[in-house]
């Protein structure tokens, strides 16, 4: 969607810089990395390993992957529409709000965004990249407190910046049970949503950090009694088929009991080396 922005000149008493400090650092970051990923041509690597992968972040412990999935993007185009719109409405609230409370919200939104995308699709495999999550929560901002702001769509048809807002987040809403499309709707309405509750109701980041950082342990410690649990279940298995053989004999054994006792055995081998 293309659209242009009206500011009123007269609410500053000076000429603003084209970048605010906070702008240009994301903006230099994002282009960065993207030409990286370009000449490097690794985003079969890159993506996987630094996108949003949810079931790489609870199976393997990815713990970074909500944060750096914000600076990895899948063309030129995605780069460019996410940094326009940030630099086009995140300028003016940064202006507003100061450099180190934009880059507050903008890393909760995104990174909050991340984390119920992640919840939502547990299993899922495929690698989740962008600024998007965050560059909405700067829409949803912008929207609320400048709602009589003009925006031209198309670079025509003018309307609120409050009513732009709302269509943009109704069209994810819509969008986001839509399983057939590559874009992360839910990630995009997650943003906004996130936006919102930081605007009427602002954040502890120490206090988020700890839940989140709770929750992982929780995971991690019941994900460790399973691993446990299967491996005595499996040397009970193991033991009841030895104990047979040394009354009846190998030959005693049936199939099946000869698939479990190699099967067992190879299990137990891997875990073994392992530790």
């Amino acid at each position: 969607m293309r659209f242009q922005f009206q500011s009123d000149p007269g609410q500053f008493s000076y000429k603003p810089a084209l970048f605010t400090d906070a702008i240009k650092i994301l903006v230099s970051v994002n282009f960065g990395i993207f030409l990286l990923q370009t000449i490097a041509r690794t985003e079969g690597m890159f993506f996987p390993l630094f996108g949003l992968v949810p079931k790489l972040v609870w199976s393997e412990f990815m713990l970074w992957q909500p944060f750096t999935y914000l600076f990895f993007h899948g063309s030129i185009w995605h780069v460019l529409i996410n940094m326009f719109v940030l630099w086009m409405f995140g300028s003016e609230l940064e202006r507003l709000w100061g450099k180190k409370h934009f880059l507050k919200f903008y890393f909760v939104t995104g990174v909050g965004a991340g984390l119920v995308t992640m919840i939502i699709g547990l299993n899922s495999m495929t690698p989740i990249v962008g600024a998007s999550g965050a560059v909405y929560g700067v829409l949803l901002a912008y929207g609320l407190t400048y709602p009589n702001r003009t925006v031209y769509l198309y670079g025509i048809i003018p309307i609120k910046s409050l009513w732009f807002v709302i269509g943009i987040g109704v069209i994810a809403f819509m969008s986001s049970f839509d399983n057939v499309s590559q874009i992360s709707h839910l990630t995009h309405l997650s943003g906004m949503v996130i936006g919102y509750l930081m605007l009427k109701r602002p954040v502890r980041f120490n206090d988020l950090w700890f839940t989140i950082r709770k929750r992982t342990l929780e995971y991690k410690i019941k994900h460790e009694e399973k691993k446990v649990s299967q491996h005595q279940e499996i040397e009970r298995e193991i033991d009841s088929i030895l104990d047979k053989i040394n009354r009846e004999g190998f030959d005693s054994l049936t199939s099946e009991e000869h698939d479990r006792l190699y099967k067992g055995s190879q299990s137990l081998s891997r875990t073994k080396k392992k530790d």
